[in-house]
């Protein structure tokens, strides 16, 4: 054997030797590095713990000496519970909701505001939203329906030259606005026209269920208020034929009676501040009318009839003291007027 052979046989045990060394000198370091991070994270975590404990608890002296802090934050955290518990209750409900949302959308109609009577107080002068405001109180209806008729009163009145408190009083007495108001003799909507013997007028709005459009009823209404005006030749006798009582000793009180709430309409567009509980002329039975005086009309039409008693005509500045608001007249039928 050589001599260069036998240095080769003693180096290499020595050097796998070393190998094993170093590889359990890494490992032994390893674990101890492991150890001491381990040691260092739970000996922070325990200062840690220690230092919010104490934070917790200056937290607790501090609003232990302010009762408002305290009772905002308590607040703020109620909030934020009522919020939680909310959203989990929206959660469990969209899907009913959703499938809600999808009928309506299969529903959906955007021109239909284009059909809706209603119009804005603000846009009203201030003479007519003080009207439309107390008669939405009056008659307990919404005040934006009302806005667009006080508009239409205004708007026809002056192109027929009728008083717009007039037109909007012979509403009130005839229907309390109530558009879909109907008389058992067929007297229909806000001005209890007889659709069937004025159904000339609405073919030119499209037809007899055009008695329904509130605006429309009132553009007709006021026609036929305006051809018994002229007809009788005053107002007083103009509302008589309007009530289909124009061959009657007298009219059971309804000229007064439109008389007496127009008065109050035109108090309060001047600005007067009137209570919307203001008295309207009682109410009779249709026995206190004479009936010998019922003469058919030379026009042979009917009339439904609201029957009050006999009163003086109201002036604009002295209105008819008469009961209270909410006792409704009985309806009746006259064989007179144009109606």
């Amino acid at each position: 054997m050589t001599a260069n052979e036998l240095a080769v046989e003693i180096e290499a045990p020595l050097t796998s030797s070393d190998a094993r060394f170093s590889l359990a000198t890494c490992r032994t370091g390893v674990v101890l590095f492991m150890s001491d991070a381990l040691e260092g994270v739970r000996l922070v975590s325990h200062n840690a713990l220690a230092m919010l404990g104490l934070a917790a608890v200056a937290l607790a002296v501090f609003l232990m000496g302010h009762a408002d802090v305290s009772r905002h934050l308590e607040s703020q955290a109620l909030s934020w519970l009522v919020d939680r518990a909310s959203l989990r209750t929206l959660g469990a409900s969209d899907a009913a909701e959703g499938a809600d949302n999808a009928v309506l959308l299969a529903m959906a109609e955007p021109e239909a505001i284009q059909r809706a009577t209603a119009s804005n107080p603000s846009d009203l002068t201030r003479q007519q939203a003080a009207v439309a405001y107390w008669i939405s109180r009056r008659y307990s209806v919404a005040p934006e329906p009302i806005s667009r008729l006080v508009q239409e009163a205004w708007s026809v009145g002056q192109r027929v030259s009728l008083e717009p408190t007039l037109v909007l009083a012979v509403m009130a007495i005839e229907s309390g606005f109530n558009p879909f108001a109907q008389s058992h003799v067929g007297a229909q909507g806000l001005m209890q026209v007889m659709t069937r013997i004025h159904h000339d007028k609405y073919e030119l709005f499209g037809g007899q269920n055009a008695a329904f459009d509130p605006v429309t009823n009132l553009r007709v209404g006021v026609q036929v208020l305006k051809e018994c005006i002229r007809r009788a030749g005053s107002l007083e006798g103009g509302l008589k034929y309007y009530v289909g009582a124009a061959n009657l000793v007298d009219d059971g009180g309804y000229a007064g009676k439109v008389l007496a709430e127009q008065a109050y309409l035109r108090q309060v567009a001047a600005g007067v501040k009137l209570p919307v509980n203001s008295p309207l002329p009682q109410a009779v039975a249709q026995a206190d009318v004479p009936a010998a005086t019922v003469q058919p009309s030379p026009s042979g039409l009917s009339k439904s009839v609201e029957v009050q008693p006999a009163a003086p005509a109201a002036s604009d500045s002295a209105p008819v003291p008469v009961a209270p608001v909410g006792h409704r007249p009985e309806q009746v039928a006259m064989l007179s007027g144009i109606r």
